[in-house]
């Protein structure tokens, strides 16, 4: 009899571990209509409520481009996902084909079609990138600043000129002040230019390190406590009821 419940309670054990990792998944979808293979991450509770849920769209860098959609799990949230990490956010996951710039039509495109196929509050949509997403994180948002509650661009760069069409999104950007591979420089000036414009920008400067700013970034919550204390005024349900 002992051995009975022993054996039950060892089964029960690994279920419930299971269980906790069965949580932390992203399924891997593809959208014909961008183009875009990516992953999706929904918050536990997504299945079982009727609440809507604040959305984050993750771009990776230039090493994790191609087809092989398990290289996009090689750093930021995805790579927490990975190691069970629960987020309150749907975090989708975007690869980029090509090795060249992020399309930022095809993002659009991605974009509109989860917001119209899950439960989003639209007033609560946020970006961020590292390296080549970093420049892609500046970009989509200077493209469309209207549906971007915040954002944070990690060793990136963008156009200075164009950063006045930011000036009403708060942007936390990041980058190593030893980066070899794209220069602290890139992101001062964009801070700087938002800056001139009176937007809402902070920057955040590792004194030690070199292209990888992001993974402090990552593993600090106070990044995503940042990211979910901004709402995008006169967008999601919330402003209709």
């Amino acid at each position: 009899m002992n051995l009975i419940f022993s054996k039950l309670g060892f089964i029960l054990a690994i279920s419930l571990v299971a269980s906790q990792f069965t949580f932390a998944q992203q399924t891997v979808h593809r959208s014909e209509e961008a183009g875009l293979q990516y992953l999706k991450y929904l918050p536990q509770d997504y299945e079982s409520g009727s609440e809507d849920y604040p959305l984050l769209l993750f771009l990776h860098g230039g090493g994790e481009t191609g087809d092989n959609i398990e290289l996009v799990k090689r750093h930021g949230p995805p790579k927490l996902i990975e190691r069970g990490k629960d987020f309150p956010f749907i975090i989708i996951s975007p690869q980029n084909p090509e090795n060249k710039l992020w399309n930022d039509a095809a993002l659009k495109e991605l974009l509109d079609e989860i917001i119209d196929t899950h439960r989003i509050d639209e007033s609560r949509v946020y970006l961020t990138g590292m390296s080549r997403g970093g420049f892609g994180t500046w970009r989509m948002a200077i493209q469309n600043p209207e549906m971007f509650a915040a954002i944070v661009p990690i060793c990136g760069g963008g156009t200075p000129s164009y950063a006045q069409w930011l000036k009403d999104v708060p942007v936390w950007a990041f980058h190593g002040a030893k980066d070899r591979v794209i220069p602290l420089s890139q992101t001062v000036a964009m801070v700087e230019a938002l800056q001139q414009a009176q937007g809402n920008v902070k920057l955040t400067t590792y004194p030690e390190a070199g292209h990888d700013s992001w993974t402090e970034t990552y593993d600090n919550p106070e990044v995503y406590d940042w990211l979910l204390s901004h709402r995008k005024a006169g967008r999601g349900k919330q402003y209709s009821r």
